[in-house]
């Protein structure tokens, strides 16, 4: 509902009362979901313009320059809320939307990456989640065709009561001829194409925007989009058929606010004429309200010259989707709606789309690191409750439901980055963040998620060209999470600075908290980076390879896997530096290593694990900050000569080779099988298949 203050607001500015259509609108274009009301004003410090970016934020997608002949379209979403409610439909219309934010501008999609947030596997209704959201996002993308490239897992309490659920998309499109959102010219007629307009989903955007309370699944299951992913392949290819006319003047997807909520801002750059009644349905006696408001999927919205109407829709009929004229662009500034021969909806359409108030909240800094306590395990113990850690296990369960080789251009799928091959070179995709470290450190904890992303990419010798990002957080309400925001965006910004990245678009989800299990979600300014250069895979080095730590290590163990597996505390890493990232970068390009991984979660013991899983090294000064330390711009490399790097601080550990990873420290020598490693790996798969 409409806050009282909204309410007083718009009365004001219109001089009379509201129609209940008028009522729902607002209610759903001023909610946060849609309008970013307590974000926009610090949205507006990040850089988001570069030489790369043709169209930065504000449309249905990103463009952003590839080459002379290639640009690409991305765009990244949130599903979090509804994948509570409906796992199932609620992941799967995650990835149909933002798949739609790609098609409206005219480009063909074809990656994704997924990059998601749940509670611990040990709990049933997580298991649950988990099981139907990965199902939903595997079968919604796998029928579509498009393959999801690359993903995040994170597992932690704060997510029992509300998962997040979060899609990047890729397309590609001649930089010349991608579409845009808003509307041209007065007299252009609106055409709305793809599934017939349902029930489902009313209410959607204003769901996102508040918490989830004990009876969610069943209040709220009204406001869950059902997906058809077959309309979806076919939406696809009747959009690109279109844009290929040269006839779509303007396009969009339909999403949050659903019909309402297209039309509305497409024509706030003049206005808009809408006749209901032409709206094709499956359902009989739809009121105005369900027309304008339902999040139906698989619907799309062109601006089209009067004479163009029939092209576009005989496109349409071609595909076996319905079509049909439903209003146009008008000159005066306004949104009207008309139903049953009467005008239902007579707004300044700036005051509804752009018109939102927005709002300030207090902000509370605070303190939650503990102070460090040495784990009383002994080191070989420690090394088996790390990797056994979900976060560090084999992802197979997940990727195995995922088809990556749908359109024949994957190339590799890590471990540290995914690449494609686009005009014979690689097109880089890394996601994903530490929440844990964000928590304790909001500022620093952003800035280094972007700064892992780049030493994803760096490994492969990829510079980044843009990042999108979906910013959950829970309620600002709180001033303690208004912080958190404040924090966090600032130290994105700051980052992204420093390695001259723009970003280029994303998504707000906040109120993401449960009154079920009385949690809030820890920050997760989740980011989805794409980069460019050779194609360069992963390769295991050669026995006899020098192995070598690059980076300085940091006793900073707070928000590690180590401190969840032992609660040991500890503060979170300071910033990293951008120059070792830039160094490592290089040196791939120029084929000076061997092998390259960075450190992320569980420091150099998983990096050891991902590229020399047989290999002796010897771990200098503390064994268990050494292994466990997740300080940034750390990275794990092979290299035939070490003085390529002695221009950098690094330490040599030891060499590739043998049957076994062996350990050498001040607390002795610890051996780690290969068997032993796919017994820890397989925590995920055990967990899901015993339950």
């Amino acid at each position: 509902m409409l806050s009282a203050e909204d309410l007083m607001i718009i009365r004001s500015k219109l001089g009379r009362d509201i129609t209940p259509l008028e009522a729902a609108a607002f209610e759903n274009l001023w909610s946060e979901h849609c309008s970013y009301r307590s974000t926009k004003a610090l949205l507006r410090t990040l850089p988001t313009d570069g030489k790369n970016v043709i169209i930065g934020p504000g449309d249905d997608a990103a463009i952003v320059s590839f080459s002379d002949k290639t640009a690409l379209a991305i765009g990244m979403e949130s599903h979090n809320h509804p994948s509570y409610v409906d796992p199932y439909d609620g992941a799967a219309t995650g990835v149909g939307g933002i798949i739609r934010d790609i098609i409206s501008m005219g480009a063909r999609p074809i990656a994704l990456m997924d990059p998601l947030c749940f509670g611990s596997l040990d709990n049933e209704k997580t298991r649950h989640l988990f099981e139907h959201v990965v199902s939903g996002i595997g079968d919604y993308g796998n029928c579509i065709g498009v393959p999801v490239v690359r993903g995040d897992l994170i597992f932690d309490d704060s997510y029992r009561g509300n998962p997040l659920v979060n899609v990047v998309a890729v397309g590609i499109v001649d930089p010349d001829r991608y579409i845009t959102g808003r509307v041209k010219k007065p007299g252009n007629r609106l055409v709305l194409f793809g599934s017939r307009t349902g029930r489902d989903g009313l209410g959607g955007a204003s769901f996102a925007s508040r918490d989830l309370s004990e009876d969610a699944e069943a209040q709220d299951r009204p406001s869950v989009q059902v997906g058809d992913p077959y309309t979806e392949k076919l939406l696809i290819e009747a959009t690109i058929e279109m844009c290929d006319t040269g006839k779509i003047v303007a396009c969009r997807d339909l999403g949050a606010a659903g019909f309402a909520g297209a039309s509305s801002e497409m024509a706030s750059t003049f206005g808009a004429r809408i006749i209901a009644d032409c709206v094709p349905l499956r359902e009989t006696r739809m009121n105005e309200v369900e027309i304008m408001l339902a999040e139906s999927q698989e619907r799309m919205l062109a601006e089209v010259a009067p004479e163009d109407v029939a092209l576009i829709g005989s496109i349409a009929e071609k595909y076996d989707l319905s079509w049909a004229d439903i209003g146009c662009v008008i000159a005066e500034p306004r949104y009207i709606v008309e139903f049953n021969g009467a005008t239902v909806c007579d707004l300044p359409i700036d005051l509804l789309v752009g018109g939102t108030p927005a709002c300030r909240w207090e902000t509370k800094p605070y303190s939650a690191e503990k102070p460090y306590r040495r784990p009383e395990e002994d080191l070989g113990t420690l090394c088996r409750k790390v990797l056994s850690h979900p976060e560090c296990a084999a992802k197979d369960w997940v990727f195995s439901q995922y088809d990556h080789d749908v359109q024949l251009r994957t190339v590799s799928l890590g471990p540290d980055a995914s690449v494609i091959r686009l005009e014979g070179k690689g097109l880089y995709f890394t996601c994903g963040c530490n929440p844990r470290h964000i928590y304790l450190r909001p500022r620093e904890g952003t800035a280094n998620a972007v700064l892992e992303n780049a030493s994803n990419l760096a490994c492969y010798g990829a510079k980044p060209l843009c990042i999108v990002d979906c910013l959950n957080f829970a309620s600002p309400v709180h001033p303690e999470i208004s912080w958190q925001i404040e924090e966090s965006i600032a130290g994105m910004g700051e980052m992204c600075r420093l390695i001259d990245t723009p970003i280029v678009g994303g998504n707000v989800s906040l109120y993401n908290e449960s009154d079920e299990f009385s949690t809030q979600i820890k920050p997760t300014p989740m980011l989805g980076m794409v980069g460019a250069g050779e194609l360069i895979t992963c390769n295991r080095p050669p026995a006899g390879a020098t192995l070598v730590l690059v980076g300085t290590t940091e006793q900073a163990l707070g928000g590690s896997i180590l401190d969840c597996v032992t609660g040991c505390g500890g503060e979170a890493p300071s910033a990293g530096e951008v120059q070792i990232v830039t160094a490592i970068r290089v040196l791939v390009r120029k084929g000076e290593l061997l092998a390259a991984t960075d450190l992320s979660r569980a420091g150099l013991l998983k990096a050891l694990t991902k590229i020399a899983p047989c290999s002796s090294v010897t771990i200098p000064g503390d064994p268990i900050t050494t292994l466990f330390s997740e300080s940034y711009a750390r990275f794990l490399v092979a290299v035939s000569d070490p003085s390529v790097l002695s221009e950098l601080p690094h330490a040599i550990l030891g060499t590739v080779g043998g049957d076994a990873l062996r350990i050498r420290s001040a607390d002795g020598t610890i051996t780690i099988t290969p068997e032993d490693l796919a017994g820890y790996s397989g925590t995920i798969r055990h967990l899901m298949r015993v339950h």
